[in-house]
């Protein structure tokens, strides 16, 4: 049985805090990879640290909304950092510039996976709306969905209420933020999910920051090992 994908989030901008982070999360029983942000990636030290990470699962959240001439140079740009696995792009940024950006990982880094951010975890239907959007975000995920399935995008960043329906739409890696423990805080987040139901609801790897990052990292990994059993 294939153990269950976790990346952990290390939201801070410290190269110390990663390293605690990266030595207290080692469990035989998850697959854990690392994500990181602008935070960490734009931290004095933090691109030349990611690039020394070896063995390890890497995902580069940077969520890169430009032209598709910028947003492919930005790829092109990453193409020394061999060791990186997944990077974000808005699928907000349309159709011209996912298709610049999976194009130009292709050619410069076929190991890279590109993954289309739909409507952020923290966003609600009203917020949607402030921004002038008139369809809901159960509409607006799947339009991005099938947009990021015909630019030939490896995944999609999506959260777990939106998992039922994207499912059946895209058919590579689903990817869910916005993760909970069971009656957790759930912070700035609006549409969150516990881990469990996240996969049980079609996620084939979740993101996890603060419920693991924060107290007793090793405590908490444990916590989440239990909750998925």
């Amino acid at each position: 049985m294939n153990k269950p994908k976790i990346f952990i989030a290390c939201d801070t901008n410290k190269t110390k805090e990663v390293i605690n982070i990266i030595s207290k999360t080692k469990t035989s029983k998850l697959n854990i990879g690392y994500k990181f942000g602008l935070e960490f990636f734009y931290s004095k030290g933090g691109r030349e640290f990611i690039s020394k990470l070896k063995g390890k699962n890497i995902f580069l959240d940077t969520k890169i909304s430009d032209i598709s001439n910028t947003s492919a140079a930005a790829i092109k740009s990453l193409k020394d950092l061999k060791n990186i696995n997944y990077i974000t792009v808005h699928a907000n940024a349309g159709e011209e510039t996912l298709n610049a950006v999976v194009k130009m990982a292709n050619k410069t880094n076929k190991k890279l996976r590109i993954l289309a951010v739909t409507v952020l975890t923290s966003i609600s239907n009203s917020s949607l709306r402030k921004i002038g959007h008139t369809k809901s975000i159960k509409e607006l995920v799947k339009k991005q969905a099938l947009l990021a399935k015909a630019c030939k995008c490896h995944g999609i960043i999506c959260a777990g209420s939106d998992l039922k329906f994207v499912k059946k739409l895209f058919n590579k890696e689903i990817i869910t933020p916005g993760i909970r423990f069971k009656g957790e805080n759930v912070g700035d987040q609006k549409r969150v999910m516990t881990p469990k139901d996240a996969f049980l609801n079609g996620a084939t790897s979740i993101v996890m920051g603060r419920s693991i990052i924060k107290g007793n990292i090793k405590n908490n990994i444990k916590k989440l090992v239990r909750s998925l059993n």
